[in-house]
């Protein structure tokens, strides 16, 4: 189903009529104080005048330039103090969280709630050229001079262009975009070289302020020449901007990714060093604070947001977080008590879909009041903007004609976020066994990768926003069940632990040719419990088995790039049915509102 925008806005024009959609005025009150109003739609980008500074945030892109679907998760699950806050919330738990009707444009937007169906209504999500219309927009309404775009990064990576451009692509977006300010962490997985250069190329200020160039590497640094570097403090990029917005002085640090180096291969960028580094942090705003007497400190991040979270109960004089990485989409802001008073964390979601719209009441150097927005980009009710649309024509052209490749059709929903399995990582997975001949496959939890609606072809252009990295290759080896085992409780423990800062992002690692239990509020080594083949025989501990994977962080893995083993795969399949969905059996999570 195809509409252009004028038949959208008649079509939710009559919804509005039936009932479907809440009037202009129906408002309710959110949990932090925010009031959030549906609206119909030619009424969805309104966003009367507040304060005198508007910071615009995007954040987890994934080099998607054109517009695309994105499923929310249906399991997001919280346990410990994460149990029942944001963002650990999905389907009606969130819309009632937020006081957000059900069977409207806001409720489709942030849950998973009825997907396929009202995708079809209400179109697609993101597209540069429609961000960049949405952008100019507010620009216009709320003064171009107190108005800051951020970009919380996981742009230059996601998509086919970026990986075949090295994000080159995306920089030039960005630059049209008239990003402002971003951080980064996919942004590292290129060669130390090739994110330096970008960084070059990028008209804005890429800040970072945990990045530091390492102690041996120091004596004769590689990159000495590049002018963010200090080589006093040893700090790759720059640590923080000042940006004067009319007469309000606002600063804007910089938190990269932490653990870069452990999720993403070390061997890209072998001279610098990450981490939490929240005494860094809070020395940081400390010195900003004293030395350049900003009237708003905020800090860009890409911790995720139950590390922003403690973050902000520990590190006192931040305003705001805009918060990145794990891909949720928030619609108010979490306010975190702290010795210095308080501070708004943000997330605001991924693929282009979201931006964030912070007003601030800034008068007496200091945060008097605040309002915030975080509006769904509906490619259907914003015109694209010509240039970008020109530039996107452009950048994508050498390449098209692989992107467009028919492959298969999608039998079913293929979507990728949620906490144990999505469908097109079945997909990928029933690829790695069938083409490699393995008994088990094992998948990265990458929250990144678009929504493939049922009867939609499935083009090379899906397959490479599923599988787009600089580490592609796979394998096909042999592991004790032991092996198998310690690998999911790794990764559960990184998804589950109680402490935010022993979490990594991301979601479970993907299964194919296998079942087991587990039961997220064990402690690591007691979550994964009877660990079963699809053909009901039980993992031995002792026993060796068969498997096949991709994206090694350490050494290079020997095998063709994972996007060719789907590709074949789906060529052979002609239609991408999802034969079994191996999702885990869990237990312990009764009555849990981030699993429906």
């Amino acid at each position: 189903m195809s509409l252009n925008r004028r038949e959208f806005i008649q079509i939710m024009g009559m919804a509005a009529a039936a009932g479907m959609l809440p009037g202009c005025d129906n408002k309710s009150s959110g949990p932090s104080g925010v009031t959030t109003t549906s609206k119909t739609p030619k009424d969805v980008y309104n966003i009367p005048k507040y304060g005198n500074v508007s910071l615009l945030h995007f954040t987890d892109c994934h080099a998607q330039l054109l517009p695309i679907y994105f499923r929310e998760p249906n399991v997001n699950l919280g346990v410990g103090p994460a149990y029942g806050r944001p963002p650990h919330l999905v389907g009606e738990k969130l819309l009632q969280y937020y006081g957000i009707k059900p069977n409207t444009l806001e409720a489709h937007a942030f849950t998973y709630l009825n997907f396929a169906e009202a995708a079809k209504t209400y179109g697609k999500v993101g597209g540069f050229s429609h961000l960049r219309t949405l952008v100019k927009r507010l620009r216009a309404d709320h003064g171009a001079e107190r108005t800051l775009l951020l970009d919380g990064g996981d742009t230059w990576q996601g998509s086919g262009t970026a990986f075949w451009t090295r994000g080159k692509d995306m920089v030039g977006a960005c630059n049209l975009l008239g990003v402002d300010v971003m951080t980064g962490h996919w942004e590292f997985t290129y060669l130390d070289k090739e994110v330096i250069s970008n960084v070059e190329d990028f008209k804005g200020d890429f800040v970072c302020q945990n990045v530091f160039v390492n102690d041996d590497a120091a004596f004769d640094y590689k990159f000495a020449n590049f002018e963010d570097y200090n080589e006093e403090s040893q700090r790759a990029f720059k640590p923080y901007v000042i940006k004067d917005m009319g007469g309000v002085r606002v600063a804007v640090i910089g938190q990269a990714f932490p653990y870069t180096p452990i999720a993403n291969p070390a061997r890209f960028i072998p001279d610098w060093t990450f981490g939490i580094r929240d005494s860094e942090m809070q020395a940081m705003v400390n010195e900003v604070r004293n030395k350049e007497k900003p009237d708003v400190v905020v800090v860009i991040s890409h911790n995720g947001m139950d590390v922003d979270l403690k973050m902000a109960s520990v590190v006192s004089g931040i305003d705001v977080i805009f918060g990145g990485h794990t891909h949720d989409g928030v619609p108010a802001p979490s306010v975190v008590k702290n010795r210095g008073g308080q501070t708004l964390v943000t997330n605001a979601g991924s693929n282009g879909k979201f931006l964030g719209v912070m007003q601030l009441d800034v008068r007496n150097g200091k945060v008097q009041g605040f309002n915030y927005k975080l509006l769904p980009v509906f490619s259907n009710l914003l015109e694209p903007d010509a240039e970008m649309a020109s530039y996107i024509e452009q950048v994508r052209k050498p390449y098209v004609n692989t992107l467009r490749e028919e492959l298969a059709v999608a039998d079913t929903l293929l979507y990728r976020r949620g906490n144990f399995n999505g469908t097109f990582d079945q997909v990928i997975c029933d690829a790695l066994r069938e083409v490699g001949g393995a008994q088990v496959s094992l998948s990265p939890g990458f929250r990144w990768g678009t929504t493939i609606l049922p009867g939609q072809t499935i083009t090379m252009e899906h397959v490479m926003d599923q599988t787009s990295i600089t580490y592609p290759e796979t394998y096909v080896r042999e592991m004790t069940g032991q092996n198998i085992k310690d690998i999911l409780e790794d990764v559960g423990d990184n998804l589950f632990n109680p402490d935010p800062y022993f979490q990594q992002g991301g979601d479970m690692v993907r299964v194919g040719g296998l079942d087991y239990t587990i039961d997220p509020k064990q402690t690591i080594g007691k979550r994964i419990t009877d660990m079963r083949l699809d053909d009901g025989t039980r993992i031995e501990a002792d026993k060796t088995y068969t498997v096949a994977g991709w994206a090694t962080v350490g050494s290079k893995a020997p095998g063709k790039p994972v996007w060719e083993i789907v590709a074949e795969y789906l060529r052979d399949e002609k239609v991408a049915k999802i034969k079994k969905l191996n999702t885990p059996k869990i237990v312990g999570m009764e009555g849990n509102p981030g699993i429906a």
